[in-house]
This record gives C-alpha cells, sequence and structure tokens, in this order.
C-alpha cells in the first residue's frame, strides 16, 4: 500500500524519475480532465449578464489533504465565460473571500475604469459591476485578480478564470463543441506543505524567481487525461502559473497545429512541435489523434545556458525552468467521431504599419536584490545595468520606477500609434503585458518575429539582455483620470514594483 508521502511524490514526479520508481508508483491513478462550467449569462435587451461570487473553498489536490482555496463562483478557479463579438457585457463581482481583491479582464480594449486593475479594488463584501462592449477578435481571453501587492498570492489560490470569445462565421473549420472537441486547459504549477496548504512565498528564491511550484495542475486537477472522441481535438492552453514558463510537446514528437495565440485567429495554422508559453500567455492548438494511439502532452525543461559562478544567482537561474513535467494524457476512444478538415487560411490580419507611428517608447525591465546590477564586470557574464549596487533591497522595476499608485508613468495621446522598445537587463525573462487591448510585434533584436507570434498579443516574452519592438495603436477611450497598467506578468514581480501606469489624454 502507498503512504501518503510516496502518492504525494508520484504526483509531483516527471516521467523519467517515475520509470526509475516501484510499479506502483508509477502507475499512479490518472484522474480525468475536470472542464470548467460554461457560462454564456444571461441574456437582456441591453447586454448579456454575468453573476460571479469571489469566495473562500477547499479542494482536495493531493491524496488525504483539503487545500484551503480561493475560487470564482466555486471552490478554485471559476467558470469559463462565453462571450459573443459586438454584444455588450455586465459582469458584477461579488466579493465574500475575506479580503479585498479585484477581478481584471486580461487581453481586452475597454474603458480604463472597468478593467479590472489596482484602482478598481472590490472591498471584501462589497459589489463591483464592469460594463464593456466586447470588440475583440474571436479567440481565448482570461480574468484573474489584480489586487496591488497581493495579485499573486490571490491567483496562487485560485482567481482565476478563461474567457471564451466566438464568432462561429470566423471560426468555420475549427472544433467548436465545448468540452467535447473544444478543450479548455488552464496549466500551472503549484507548491504543497506537508499538511496539503499551499506553499506560498516560504524561500528566498520565490522572491527572486517567482513562485515556482513542483505539482502540475490543469483544470484544478493533478495527472490528468482526456478521453478525445472526435479525430480533431481544438485545446485553448492558458499559461495560468505565477511565474513558470512551459515548453509544451508530446512525448513521441506528435507534430500538432496552432491556430490562435493570445488575441486570437493566426493567418494559418502554424505546424508545431514545440511551444512555449510564458506566464499569460495563451495559445491554440488542433490536434489529430485519428491514428488512435495515445498522446502524453508534457512540458520539456530548457537547458541551464547562465554563467556558472558561485554564489545564490547563478544556482537559482540555472535551475530557471529547467524540470519536465506530465501535462496531459489524451486517450482516443475505440470509434472517433469524423472532425471537418482543418482550415488552412482564416481572416488576414492587418499589420499596423511602422510609419504610422507618431512615437517611440523605451521600456527597460530591471531587477534589485542584487540580481547583476552593478556597474562592475562581476562574475559570469550575465547582462548588468551599470547603475550600481542591488537597488537595496530586492525591488523590480520599469525605466527605473517602482509601481505607485499615484504616479502615472505615461500620458499617449487618443488614436495615436506607437512604439515601445522592452528590453531586458535583468538575469531572467519576464512576460510584459500592456492593458487595453492588443499590439502586434515588430521584431526581436532586430529579427522578425517566428510565424506563431505574428497574430494579435497582449503578453510577450523579453528574455535577458534582448530587445523587443511592439506596435500597438490607442484608441476609443480617453480617460486622464484613471491609468491602465503595463507589467511584468511574472506575478511576484508585479506585486514587487515591476508595474507602471498610463493614461489616454
Amino acid at each position: 500500500m502507498l503512504t501518503r508521502r510516496q502518492s504525494i511524490k508520484a504526483l509531483t514526479l516527471g516521467p523519467l524519475a517515475l520509470a526509475a520508481m516501484p510499479h506502483s508508483l508509477a502507475q499512479a491513478k490518472l484522474n480525468p480532465l475536470p472542464i470548467p462550467p460554461l457560462d454564456q449569462g444571461q441574456l437582456t435587451d441591453r447586454s448579456r449578464a454575468f453573476d460571479l461570487t469571489l469566495r473562500r473553498g477547499n479542494r482536495r489536490f493531493l491524496p488525504e489533504t483539503e487545500t484551503e482555496t480561493l475560487g470564482i463562483n466555486g471552490d478554485y478557479l471559476g467558470p469559463t465565460l462565453r462571450f459573443r463579438r459586438l454584444e455588450d457585457v455586465a459582469l458584477t463581482v461579488h466579493n465574500h473571500c475575506g479580503e479585498d481583491s479585484t477581478l481584471h479582464w486580461h487581453g481586452f480594449h475597454l474603458p480604463a475604469a472597468e478593467d479590472g486593475g489596482p484602482h478598481q479594488t472590490v472591498a471584501d463584501g462589497a459589489s463591483w459591476t464592469a460594463r464593456y462592449p466586447i470588440v475583440q477578435f474571436p479567440g481565448t481571453y482570461w480574468y484573474h485578480s489584480h489586487m496591488l501587492h497581493s495579485s499573486g498570492a490571490q491567483v496562487y489560490r485560485g482567481l482565476a478564470g478563461l474567457i471564451i470569445i466566438e464568432d462561429e462565421q470566423a471560426e468555420s473549420g475549427l472544433p467548436q463543441q465545448y468540452g467535447v472537441d473544444d478543450i479548455p486547459l488552464i496549466v500551472q504549477d503549484r507548491r504543497f506543505n506537508e499538511d496539503g496548504s499551499f506553499d506560498y512565498m516560504s524561500r528566498y528564491e520565490d522572491r527572486v524567481m517567482g513562485m515556482q511550484g513542483d505539482t502540475i495542475l490543469v483544470n484544478g486537477a493533478t495527472r490528468t487525461s482526456f478521453q478525445a472522441t472526435t479525430q480533431l481535438v481544438r485545446f485553448r492552453i492558458l499559461n495560468a502559473s505565477n511565474a513558470r514558463t512551459f515548453n509544451f510537446a508530446f512525448a513521441n514528437e506528435r507534430e500538432f497545429r496552432q491556430v490562435a495565440c493570445d488575441g486570437g485567429l493566426l493567418e494559418r495554422p502554424v505546424s508545431l512541435t514545440r511551444l512555449v508559453l510564458a506566464p499569460a500567455e495563451r495559445a491554440e492548438i488542433v490536434v489529430d489523434v485519428s491514428d488512435g494511439r495515445e498522446a502524453l502532452l508534457q512540458s520539456r525543461g530548457f537547458p541551464a545556458t547562465f554563467s556558472q559562478f558561485p554564489g545564490a544567482m547563478s544556482r537559482m537561474m540555472r535551475s530557471l525552468n529547467t524540470q519536465d513535467f506530465d501535462i496531459l494524457t489524451i486517450r482516443p476512444a475505440a470509434q472517433l467521431r469524423p472532425s471537418p478538415a482543418l482550415s488552412e487560411r482564416f481572416d488576414s490580419i492587418y499589420r499596423l504599419p511602422e510609419a504610422a507611428a507618431t512615437n517611440t517608447r523605451p521600456m527597460l525591465l530591471s531587477m534589485g536584490a542584487g540580481m547583476r546590477s552593478g556597474g562592475d564586470a562581476g562574475p559570469g557574464t550575465g547582462t548588468r545595468m551599470g547603475t550600481g549596487g542591488g537597488y537595496g533591497g530586492g525591488n523590480y522595476y520599469i525605466n527605473g520606477r517602482r509601481m505607485s499608485m499615484d504616479f502615472i508613468n505615461e500620458r499617449i495621446t487618443l488614436n495615436t500609434t506607437e512604439i515601445w522598445e522592452l528590453s531586458n537587463n535583468s538575469p531572467m525573462m519576464h512576460p510584459f503585458h500592456v492593458h487595453n487591448g492588443q499590439f502586434q510585434l515588430l521584431d526581436r533584436n532586430g529579427q522578425p518575429p517566428p510565424a506563431n507570434e505574428m497574430g494579435w498579443k497582449d503578453t510577450v516574452r523579453v528574455e535577458s539582455g534582448e530587445l523587443v519592438r511592439i506596435i500597438m495603436r490607442f484608441t476609443d477611450y480617453v480617460d486622464p483620470a484613471n491609468p491602465y497598467m503595463y507589467h511584468c506578468h511574472i506575478l511576484e514581480h508585479e506585486d514587487r514594483g515591476m508595474m507602471g501606469q498610463f493614461v489616454l489624454v
């Protein structure tokens, strides 16, 4: 009989470690993939209305223990909200979770006062309603806590959920039956204490790298499997981890087709065997299981390429995102229903012309805590800031400033197009997110972005030492009093200062 500690170990280890374990451990039971309930709201004369209640709960993630959680209309995570393009929505958030919070509608073009950022705090016991039109392209979006200094802790405990914008005509030729051949995958890594509680921010490494867990949750469950009943399956993948970057691939190097990124469909499917998603990035992939063979979706660890030298910094950076994980086992049914052939081309994407930009803004992402920020050469060969010291206390900055609620970093003129130059002189990657809609990538270190990054994006990876240029048009919502955010989406970095504010004037 397995002990509780052995069972937990079997849940948290990857395939290579499991292969070396006793057969009874390696064959630990898989759990059916839970599908978040679909909430399509209530259609009224004016809008589609949703009610969302933040509350405390408990969930049994691991054997013989329960974990205290936060959830939205449930004990962990929230329902999948389905919006329809060109409708209006009204989302009422009731906060009964015992602490102040917010809900941010990630990736949406909407008025700043409806954004759900740190300025739209919902006090415990209070309610707040956001109203806005759905002008985004059909795609996969999400919602999550954006509480100042507490986003990481609240998302870690469960305050997040998926949003689908649908347009059946635009998506013709794609699987569209939710829970059958159109499957959400909310992928997170978590770490647990011996008593089953979440282990959050208990190590120095957590402060530096952000929270890195050793247990994978998919839609809030461990060691998940999905039985496919159709030849083609569309997976909507959200990296909802606080800090971990995933490198998705199938164990047998099965090819798949990426059809969408953050802000909707690509112009055409892109064939891949690897898909890298940083925190907050999304991708839609179509997997062909018509051969009837089981398929294991994994995350492959990245090689340790950071310079090796004495001290904690080298050790931490060399361990970052190097772990292997099993994500989901796909088991085709004995009889599979035929699927329509996948479209080879979707609608054209209008490319914002670089010549239309009237302003270029530098955005420098920097880390403190002694993180190679001095001006001397130092050990190793990593990039350095050249400003001396470690900022004296481990803070995180954009353009040399920490986030301050009463300081507006940027003022942007309505109906203008801007280029933002994102540069990273810290030792690790930062996923950069801009509120108020979608942007396009111009280049990475002067080179065109890969085909699967040529769609609309709201979050982009900026590697250490890299310069990424994005272009974005700012329209519709003048509001000099209410700001939008831009920030690193490693939530512990955001909570500790790597965030700024802009207003449209």
